[in-house]
């Protein structure tokens, strides 16, 4: 790569300073380097006044910016944070390396369809204005067609692509970037760039209840979660399905913004995998779900809106009054099964849904409902602070059985079953229904089967202070098969 004398390094989706591909890359071929964070108006205008991710991304941004300084600063440079600009980023970015005079702005990828879409904005008028853009690989470990089958064409299927994945990868893949030794071609910042960091509130934005949340922000929660986690991975195989109990990393959103290195995950989870550690086996599996859809929306860009499978198009949902009251039920936890509706109290409370509830709210919503799995990939894409386009796409799709490797369009997963397997004392159930929490173990799964003397005990009345369910899940099954069955045809 050429030498230049004066870059710029762009954090979008990896707000961290160690083992980051882009900066390191700007460090190395740079004598100076200025860093900068846009909160980008044309992502957060249509979104909520009160957004987790927001408040979540802002509070990174600051941990960013002080560890930039303090990384300035080990190596004797002094004012080397973070430019934090509010504006749109396909015009502020070129905007600003003419202002810096830079040759060179660097980034990380993003393969999503609107940031494609900017990012070849930003290297027009960059080029216009005889600025290159470099752009690198951070956000996963193999991406687009690194991984092919044998025809040499992007997979479409899990298990070949997770073999081939497991074939691919060495230390090499693995190795984090260097930052620290090159930390010297930071350069301070210009005196009017070096004010204080907007506030949330000078972006427009409220404050949730993020901080009463177990979801600490930035690099350092991170290392938080990845430190206990480590202490429980030998259980994840088992833990991860059970929504009561502490199974899961809680990563996810780390992952979605950066704030932790994947190589870093991904380095921990493949060792211990050689070793034979179930647990970390199956974790190492979930990261390489990830870098899946990832290649998949990358190469398949129809499934943004459209079927993985065209064929599955031809399915129709149900539509108008009736069909929005049932997603109205849905979408606050109305629906008279409590996993669901617990599940559904847990997103709208938190931001956060635990993995096996996501799939059978989801199955719930398309197989027993019958409403379009779009709707309720709207819906996550809005209240997940962990959201991303190309997992929250793969795992709707994979529910609907409109995606690439989906169960099968037949497999309807029964909600009460569910409930009895994967909370069998309802303890997640009593969490978040605490109407519900004076029910029996046995009772609280299916209120309506419970013998009224117990639903008077337990002061439950149906359809007051529990709704009786909207739907029959026996005759929805054989809605959804009727419905499928065009597919079939």
């Amino acid at each position: 790569m050429t030498r230049y004398d004066r870059g710029l390094m762009w954090f979008r989706r990896d707000l961290r300073v160690q083992d980051n591909a882009a900066l390191h890359h700007a460090l190395k071929h740079c004598r100076q380097v200025w860093c900068v964070f846009v909160f980008d108006t044309e992502i957060l205008d249509p979104l909520p006044r009160a957004d987790r991710r927001v408040e979540f991304i802002h509070a990174s941004v600051l941990e960013l910016d002080a560890g930039l300084r303090a990384l300035g600063a080990r190596h004797g440079r002094e004012r080397t944070g973070l430019i934090v600009r509010h504006a749109a980023a396909r015009e502020d970015i070129p905007r600003l390396a003419r202002q810096l005079h830079v040759q060179a702005v660097f980034t990380n990828h993003d393969d999503e369809p609107a940031a494609l879409a900017r990012d070849a904005q930003v290297l027009g008028a960059l080029a216009h204005a005889g600025v290159m853009l470099h752009s690198h690989k951070d956000h996963v470990i193999f991406e687009r067609r690194e991984v092919l089958t044998q025809a040499g064409q992007p997979f479409g299927v899990f298990t070949p692509y997770k073999n081939a994945w497991l074939r691919k990868i060495e230390p090499f893949f693995l190795k984090a970037y260097p930052v620290d030794k090159y930390a010297p071609a930071l350069a301070p910042l210009p005196d009017a760039m070096d004010g204080p960091l907007p506030r949330l509130s000078d972006l427009d934005f409220e404050t949730t209840n993020l901080s009463k949340l177990p979801m600490p922000t930035g690099a350092s929660g991170a290392q938080t979660l990845v430190a206990d986690f480590m202490d429980r991975i030998e259980r994840y195989d088992t833990a991860r399905d059970f929504p009561a109990v502490k199974g899961p990393s809680y990563l996810s959103v780390h992952l979605r913004f950066g704030t932790v290195s994947v190589r870093q995950l991904a380095s921990l989870a493949w060792q211990m995998h050689l070793q034979g550690m179930k647990g970390a086996s199956t974790w190492l599996s979930e990261l390489i779900w990830r870098d899946f859809y990832h290649q998949v929306l990358a190469n398949f860009p129809h499934v943004v809106g459209n079927a993985f499978r065209p064929e599955y198009d031809k399915v129709r949902f149900e539509h108008g009054k009736h069909a929005q009251t049932l997603f109205a039920a849905w979408c606050e936890g109305r629906t008279g099964y409590p996993l669901v509706d617990a599940a559904m109290a847990q997103i709208n409370q938190t931001g956060y849904m635990h993995n096996r509830l996501r799939m059978v709210v989801a199955s719930f919503l398309v197989k027993d409902l019958g409403i379009d799995w779009r709707w309720g990939e709207r819906y996550f894409a809005e209240k997940l602070i962990d959201f991303d386009l190309a997992a929250n796409n793969g795992g709707w799709q994979w529910a609907a059985s409109t995606g690439c490797d989906a169960q099968p369009w037949f497999r309807i997963f029964n909600p009460v079953t569910q409930s009895e397997k994967f909370d069998p004392q309802g303890k997640f159930i009593r969490r978040y229904l605490p109407q519900l929490a004076g029910l029996s173990d046995a009772a609280i799964h299916a209120p309506w089967k419970a013998p009224e003397l117990e639903l008077v005990a337990a002061d439950v009345r149906l359809g007051q202070t529990y709704p009786n369910p909207i739907v029959d899940h026996a005759i929805a099954r054989e809605r959804t098969l009727e419905r499928y069955a065009v597919v079939k045809r």
